[in-house]
């Protein structure tokens, strides 16, 4: 299946750093303005690396008004052959979306939420037989309870997880590289709200940053670099590991996962 059922991640939609990135939100991680040119080398090594694992990349070109239009994840939830397009959390990131709508219109049936209600992607993880979804500054409980009415028709459940203000999205502390594993930060979430999960990677809150992480087959993994706790951590577990220099993305409260949106 395509959209966030894609373990394999055969093929991905990303898109340029906008030339107005200095403007980028900026609460949590962010030590410095963000910068354009180093978020563009950046992004120039994540999709590569992408493709040096066998996803087939498209970047799209930057929208020049929208200062985080990088981050697609957020933008929409692929769900097989529907996509529900988000309505964005934050007001300033709001119409970010339409250009996705028109890009995927032609392949997938789109899915409007309801007037009121807020989606980020970035609050959705999914968890091999279950979605988790964030209910967050970004995502509310109107939005997430319409994609959990749209998940389960495609026979999923959904798990909605109370998203604290030391973090911004689910997936900035959580991610799943591989079936039956999650990646967490310590200090954001009661580890014991993860009794169904076979593995349990925890990382230091003082790498929080590195629990966002992409899985691929055959225990490969990428992950951001200068994180060496988590990187043992990862290894120890069994995982080849390519890492990506994401500090200029971090200024803007960016990972790896926010910059691609997996498609069929």
């Amino acid at each position: 299946m395509p959209g966030v059922y894609d373990r394999e991640k055969r093929a991905a939609i990303t898109r340029k750093v906008s030339p107005k990135y200095s403007s980028a939100l900026a609460s949590y991680f962010g030590k410095n303005t963000p910068n354009e040119m180093l978020a563009n080398g950046s992004h120039d090594a994540y999709v590569a690396a992408l493709k040096a694992h066998g996803t087939n990349v498209v970047v799209l070109p930057a929208l020049d008004d929208r200062p985080d239009c990088c981050f697609v994840e957020d933008t929409a939830v692929i769900l097989d052959d529907s996509v529900v397009i988000s309505n964005m959390g934050h007001p300033s990131r709001v119409g970010e979306e339409d250009a996705i709508r028109e890009y995927l219109s032609s392949d997938y049936e789109i899915l409007e939420m309801p007037k009121g209600g807020t989606i980020d992607g970035g609050d959705v993880v999914f968890f091999d037989d279950r979605f988790l979804v964030g209910i967050s500054t970004r995502t509310n409980k109107l939005g997430a309870e319409f994609l959990s009415s749209e998940i389960q028709k495609n026979g999923y459940e959904t798990e909605f997880i109370n998203i604290p203000e030391s973090t911004l999205h689910l997936t900035t502390i959580c991610s799943s590289p591989r079936q039956g594993t999650i990646v967490l930060a310590e200090g954001h979430l009661d580890p014991g709200r993860f009794g169904f999960v076979e593995e349990l990677l925890k990382v230091p809150n003082s790498e929080s940053y590195a629990a966002n992480v992409l899985g691929y087959p055959e225990e490969k993994v990428i992950i951001a670099n200068g994180f060496p706790f988590t990187r043992q951590i990862l290894m120890d577990s069994g995982f080849s590991i390519t890492s990506v220099d994401m500090a200029p993305i971090m200024e803007a409260d960016g990972s790896l996962t926010c910059l691609s949106l997996y498609v069929k």
